[in-house]
């Protein structure tokens, strides 16, 4: 392949933003609403499973049977370790929002990643291809950086 054919590639754009007082309101109100659906899940963990324990009891005619306290014994393992994932979830949000709350106006901060198409030949510099990234004030492109 040795032509001068161009060859399109896919790569990642940075999307970068500058905080302003409406970025950082968003990104509150977002982090605060994944904070709650985090409290709501584990709440709704914690019933379910203890549905699941009292179904288990009462399917049972003696709870105090070895293989009766083994199943539920799993069914609290298995609340537990997902209890555990949830907490972490939430702790790292927790984390993100008081992050968000310490950054600086006018300071730009990575928010995410696109994906775009371009085409590439013998004799271009990849790395410059590759190295492309938007920044947005508010939702609106301020500036684009790198090779299109």
């Amino acid at each position: 392949m040795g032509s001068g054919a161009p060859l399109s590639i896919k790569r990642s754009i940075t999307v970068r933003a500058v905080v302003t007082p409406r970025w950082k309101e968003d990104a509150e109100r977002e982090l605060s609403a994944a904070v709650a659906n985090s409290d709501g899940q584990l709440s709704q963990l914690e019933l379910e499973g203890q549905q699941v324990v009292d179904e288990i009891r009462r399917q049972s005619a003696n709870p105090l049977d070895p293989r009766v306290q083994e199943q539920v014994a799993s069914v609290q393992q298995q609340v537990a370790a997902k209890r555990a994932e949830l907490e972490e979830q939430k702790r790292q949000l927790l984390e993100q929002q008081r992050q968000v709350r310490d950054l600086e106006m006018e300071q730009i901060v990575e928010q995410g990643q696109l994906e775009s198409f371009c085409d590439v030949q013998v004799g271009d510099n990849l790395v410059e291809k590759l190295s492309v990234a938007i920044v947005v004030r508010d939702g609106v492109i301020e500036a684009i950086e790198g090779t299109l």
